[in-house]
């Protein structure tokens, strides 16, 4: 046996033994408020909650779990990413005065199912040194090389996955996707999401497109795939980053919910001027806020990347109108946004040649029309044959049909309707069909 194959077949082998599969997630089963200096109180428990059975009380005040101290919203926030099933965790509590420490074992979350649905739950192994979990689903009974949607998510820190509890009209349109699709579907979970590891409010950029990139050659390898038929669906950040994953990857087309077109710096000086619109301040103030504070903050963090807190201690004047984290913005941290800024998103829209498919909802504070109006001139000027720009009356950026966009920013409840998700299903099966017709040609 030559060295090769001993090497191979031992690495198979120990590959096989040595494997671990992730660690499944698990949730509180509680509602919580984080309170100063340091703590989570606990609000109200819901049903089979393993920290009511463990003995805590509504009004107990979670002060660390596993020697980390809750020290604000996003230690918090990490502190509940990182919660695993089956897996002693040790807590820190206070109740009237006294602290006490407790050890509460929960329950492992559980997996996603369907009646007509295979779901293989599996993981990539990221250079930056962690797995992260894959969930792909398939028609069942289904033989052959199959077409496939690799499904990108925008840029917050949340899960991917449907578990018990999540309502959201994104969460809803990911399910009724895979369900009547009839194409294989793959989500990776970010770092620190669901079942991967890492953490994702530390997590940069390149660290996460790198996931995605790996993912996406992954899918590729699946016995049940067909490679020449992935598209690409991506929502908010995904979606800006969908053009560059089809062009780098060959993949058949890009389906794009919520987009931009322009670099980051310019992004958020627009959205902030809609906001502070939206909140009534009037066009004289904004303009002296624009000029004096905003421009200044997002020019520092983002083209001279500097953190929040740098600008903030070389000018105490900025603070006041800094609503984010000294380190962090949305969740993500400063280097995420320093490398965003150097991503060239127009480049890679205008460079895109595969069957584009772009929706703008009427009542999206976050994007801009403009934007989506740049897209397709510039698509059309390149010579692009097969893009289609659709303006979705009502419709916000979080899946939601509202009568204004004030009412989707002050939080009102909305409207769901089955068009928003069955839009994205058509469209995938029209990119699909085509992609079969010219591969027979």
């Amino acid at each position: 046996m030559s060295n090769r194959i001993f090497a191979f077949l031992f690495c198979f082998i120990s590959c096989q033994v040595f494997a671990q599969d992730l660690e499944r997630r698990a949730s509180w089963q509680a509602r919580f408020k984080v309170v100063q200096p340091v703590g989570a109180e606990i609000i109200e428990f819901r049903e089979q909650s393993a920290l009511q059975k463990a003995g805590l009380k509504v009004g107990d005040v979670i002060l660390s779990v596993n020697a980390q101290t809750i020290a604000g919203q996003p230690a918090w926030d990490d502190t509940t990413d990182a919660l695993v099933g089956n897996k002693d965790t040790d807590i820190l509590y206070q109740r009237n005065g006294k602290v006490s420490p407790i050890t509460v074992r929960f329950n492992p979350l559980p997996r996603e199912s369907y009646d007509t649905l295979d779901v293989i739950y599996g993981q990539i192994f990221n250079h930056h040194g962690f797995d992260q979990r894959t969930i792909v689903t398939k028609p069942k009974n289904k033989r052959g090389r199959q077409p496939a949607i690799f499904l990108v998510q925008g840029l917050s820190c949340s899960s991917i996955e449907y578990t018990p509890g999540r309502k959201s009209n994104f969460i809803r349109s990911i399910r009724n996707l895979v369900q009547q699709s009839g194409m294989v579907v793959m989500r990776v979970e970010k770092p620190g999401m669901g079942d991967s590891q890492g953490n994702c409010s530390q997590t940069d950029f390149a660290t996460e497109l790198h996931g995605y990139e790996l993912a996406i050659e992954n899918l590729k390898t699946l016995p049940y795939v067909d490679p020449e038929r992935i598209l690409v669906l991506g929502s908010s950040m995904g979606s800006a980053l969908a053009p560059y994953l089809a062009e780098k990857h060959k993949l058949n087309g890009v389906i794009s919910d919520g987009t931009f077109f322009r670099s980051w710096f310019e992004h958020m000086l627009e959205i902030e001027r809609r906001i502070k619109t939206m909140q009534g301040v009037d066009q004289f103030d904004l303009n002296e806020q624009m000029i004096k504070a905003y421009i200044p903050l997002y020019y520092g963090m983002l083209v001279e990347q500097k953190s929040y807190q740098q600008l903030i201690t070389q000018n105490p004047f900025l603070e006041q109108y800094n609503y984010h984290g000294l380190q962090h913005m949305y969740g993500r941290p400063m280097a995420y946004y320093h490398q965003i800024q150097a991503f060239n998103f127009a480049g890679h829209w205008e460079k895109l040649t595969v069957p584009v498919r772009i929706r703008w909802g009427t009542n999206d504070w976050i994007m801009s029309e403009a934007d989506n109006d740049m897209i397709l001139d510039r698509l059309t000027a390149a010579g692009h044959k097969d893009v289609v720009l659709y303006k979705y009356p009502g419709l916000d950026h979080w899946d939601t049909v509202h009568t204004s966009a004030e009412n989707s920013f002050n939080g009102q409840p909305g409207e769901w309707q089955d068009r928003i998700s069955d839009q994205l299903v058509e469209w995938a099966k029209e990119i699909n069909r085509q992609s079969w017709r010219k591969s027979q040609q």
